[in-house]
């Protein structure tokens, strides 16, 4: 590619026209390019941000397209894509498919006044697999020697799309409190729940208060706070379990909470 094709390249050069290779080896085959950037290309960095591979985006775009993504750098730039409900293809760019609401059907069917009634609804989705850290395996167990824990509910129905589903999947979910808990740590590379990510979380965050649901988020390793139900820490302690107690009270009372502890666990 060439620094002055499109404005998304990070890093974009004074001169026009200069070719440019990445670190991720995108860009210009390495016989052509002028200048080699200690980075990876715009789109392989929102892949990251975003916890996707290339393969996965590859499988959502309509076949014409395939070859000219595999080696595309620009997240500005619009593909035509295939709705995974079998709805009618969509122009948008990649930025958008990444971070935005996907298939314009799915985001009208999401906001019709059947859906809406279903908002804020938490249920067992089958089949569902999200990664789960030893960390948040960890708070899990000790929250739930104080509080019971629900093991069959893993998603909150919401009156909006993300990332192109009509319902959003927590680390924790308190259905009795309508309150959810998130564990966001910024990983190894220390780049993630940060940037694009970050936007995202928020975003989440605050589809979930449109369904009356007060959201915790537990932010470790540096994280800083995201949001006033937000809580610092260095890992999972008693400690740190103390605090998300205390927050569930400052939500939703000393009454509701203290109503959780050795009950029976509910669906």
């Amino acid at each position: 590619m060439r620094l002055d094709e499109d404005s998304d390249t990070a890093g974009r050069s004074h001169t026009a026209g200069v070719a440019v290779r990445f670190r991720c080896g995108h860009g210009a085959d390495a016989a052509e390019a002028r200048v080699t950037l200690r980075q990876d290309c715009p789109l392989c960095m929102l892949l990251a941000e975003t916890a996707r591979s290339r393969e996965q985006l590859l499988r959502r775009v309509a076949p014409a397209g395939r070859a000219a993504l595999a080696r595309e750098t620009r997240i500005g730039v619009e593909y035509e894509w295939i709705c995974s409900r079998g709805h009618s293809r969509y122009q948008a760019s990649v930025r958008e498919t990444l971070t935005g609401p996907g298939c314009p059907k799915c985001r009208k069917n999401a906001q019709a006044p059947a859906a809406r009634g279903e908002g804020g609804v938490p249920f067992m989705k089958p089949g569902l697999k999200t990664r789960t850290s030893r960390a948040e395996q960890k708070l899990r167990m000790l929250l739930g020697e104080h509080i019971r824990l629900p093991h069959r509910v893993n998603a909150i129905r919401i009156n909006r799309t993300f990332y192109g589903k009509p319902e959003v999947w927590p680390d924790i979910i308190i259905p009795a409190l309508r309150v959810a808990i998130e564990y966001d740590s910024p990983g190894r590379d220390k780049t993630s729940h940060r940037g694009l990510k970050e936007a995202s979380d928020r975003e989440k965050d605050a589809a979930l208060e449109e369904v009356g649901w007060a959201v915790i988020r537990v932010r470790a390793d540096g994280l800083e706070k995201l949001g006033p139900h937000s809580i610092v820490c260095a890992g999972v302690t008693a400690g740190l379990v103390d605090e998300v107690l205390a927050m569930l009270v400052m939500i939703r009372g000393p009454e509701a909470v203290a109503a959780l502890m050795g009950s029976e666990p509910s669906g």
